[in-house]
């Protein structure tokens, strides 16, 4: 418990620092409207017919902070208020949407990595929770630790698909800056670029955060599989 508590802790404390912050960030840019007047999905649109991306469709979705790019179907998913709305954090969330969707487009080998990982880690965490109960359990009672040992393996899965996913987001982030910037038709005025950049930092940090939550979770049943077969 004790190293538990050592990994754990300080991990969960600065996530929950990290979504507070981030949520703040966007409740706050999405107050800010565009001086040019565009709405998230007309930012989105903007930016795949620049980038040269013709068969992706823009699409709204319900919830809050739903948005994502499907490869798959080769869609640009904007929750109703980023869709609809003509905000700073608006046109910073569709245009990293899009980033995705040039990345795609572009074959980023980091995107490709991530999306043949997405089959085998869905399964993976649907199942691990209860692969490392188990395992935990028959351990206590001094069972083989074979369980515990599939667990960690399908938790090493997960932390590398989250490490994976940094480079990935970072990247989509840093193209949808770029063509903020050098598109003076969307974002008008220099503030908006700087308030743009500082709500997708705190949304990169969120997966920052939680690769580190999955490396502090493989290293402690690792070494609770590691002490038993020392034993």
């Amino acid at each position: 418990m004790g190293v538990y508590l050592i990994l754990i802790i300080p991990v969960l404390l600065l996530s929950m620092f990290v979504q507070w912050r981030f949520r703040n960030k966007f409740s706050k840019y999405a107050e800010m409207q565009l001086s040019s007047g565009l709405s998230g999905k007309e930012v989105a649109e903007r930016m795949l017919h620049d980038n040269g991306i013709f068969d992706v469709k823009v699409m709204s979705t319900e919830g809050q902070l739903t948005d994502h790019y499907n490869p798959t179907d080769k869609t640009v998913n904007l929750s109703t208020d980023v869709y609809y709305s003509r905000s700073v954090a608006a046109a910073a969330v569709a245009a990293h949407e899009c980033g995705h969707a040039v990345q795609h487009a572009k074959s980023y080998s980091w995107l490709n990595l991530r999306s043949t990982m997405v089959p085998v880690v869905s399964i993976s965490s649907n199942l691990l929770q209860w692969v490392l109960l188990l395992g935990v359990m028959l351990l206590a009672f001094s069972v083989t630790p074979i369980v515990l040992a599939i667990g960690v393996v399908g938790l090493a899965l997960v932390t590398v698909f989250s490490i994976i996913t940094l480079p990935v987001e970072f990247d989509a982030s840093n193209r949808a800056l770029a063509w903020l910037k050098n598109n003076n038709g969307v974002m008008q005025m220099g503030e908006e670029n700087r308030q743009a950049k500082d709500a997708l930092w705190w949304a990169a940090m969120t997966y920052v955060v939680a690769a580190v939550g999955a490396l502090a979770n493989l290293l402690y049943y690792a070494s609770m599989l590691f002490g038993r077969i020392r034993d």
